[in-house]
């Protein structure tokens, strides 16, 4: 496994992101993954993350969702939200990260990816605020995306315009959302919601509910890392991915 930073020009500017390329030489880079970071942004844990996807093969990407706001943090999972500051200002940056936008980005994403030798198909992953974005991208660009996995995701069928249970209908490839037992950003009423979206849209997909984990079990540098879930996790993304990117 090799890891690249690299930059990618957007719409809006220049996008940070790790590229993670598997052993085999281009042959082997066909598939590719998109990995939408949580709140925390891009850091050690998540590149942790995409080596295992490279190691089973994929072309990873792990763009810097943030990169708008210039530079920022590093932060840490555990204390990050606890204090005043920082919680603040992640807020800010997510609320002035939309939903248009990372779908807008997912152009350019897709075209690293393209230009990494990664021509086939490819899946998303994302984790909290990243889940929300999987499933929008999946929408967005539907003759590419073949896979899409949320995990701990919050909002994904919320009462805003940009919700991802709205654009179910646009869904062509398989969706699995791994939720925590207890979220508040993704409460019961939420997911019976999406599970009505996607079956009326015609979407195969699995919500499963991963009881004694809270938001951010797979994460390892979050406090509240499960290791019992978080492979659990692995085993649910890396079958998806296997049945749908191979």
């Amino acid at each position: 496994m090799t890891k690249r930073d690299i930059t990618i020009e957007t719409t809006d500017g220049t996008c940070p992101a790790g590229l993670f390329l598997p052993e085999g030489g281009p042959q082997g880079r066909k598939a590719g993954v998109i990995l939408y970071m949580d709140a925390i942004g891009p850091r050690a844990a998540l590149d942790g993350m995409a080596e295992r996807l490279a190691g089973a093969g994929y072309t990873v990407l792990v763009p810097d969702l943030f990169y708008r706001f210039g530079a920022y943090g590093p932060f840490d999972a555990r204390t990050a939200f606890g204090d005043e500051a920082t919680r603040a200002q992640l807020m800010s940056m997510i609320g002035g990260t939309t939903q248009a936008m990372t779908a807008a980005d997912t152009a350019a994403f897709l075209a690293a990816l393209d230009a990494a030798g990664a021509t086939g198909p490819v899946g998303t992953t994302g984790y909290c605020m990243g889940g929300a974005r999987a499933l929008t991208a999946a929408a967005s660009y539907p003759d590419r995306i073949v896979a899409a996995a949320s995990f701990h995701g919050g909002n994904l069928a919320s009462e805003a315009e940009d919700s991802p249970h709205r654009r179910a209908t646009d869904i062509r490839a398989r969706v699995y959302v791994g939720s925590a037992g207890e979220d508040r950003s993704f409460p019961p009423e939420q997911s019976a919601r999406l599970a009505q979206a996607l079956r009326e849209g015609g979407v195969d997909h699995i919500i499963e509910n991963y009881i004694g984990c809270a938001h951010g079990w797979c994460v390892p540098d979050h406090g509240v890392y499960d290791a019992t879930g978080a492979e659990r996790h692995w085993r649910r993304l890396m079958t998806l991915f296997g049945e749908t990117l191979a």
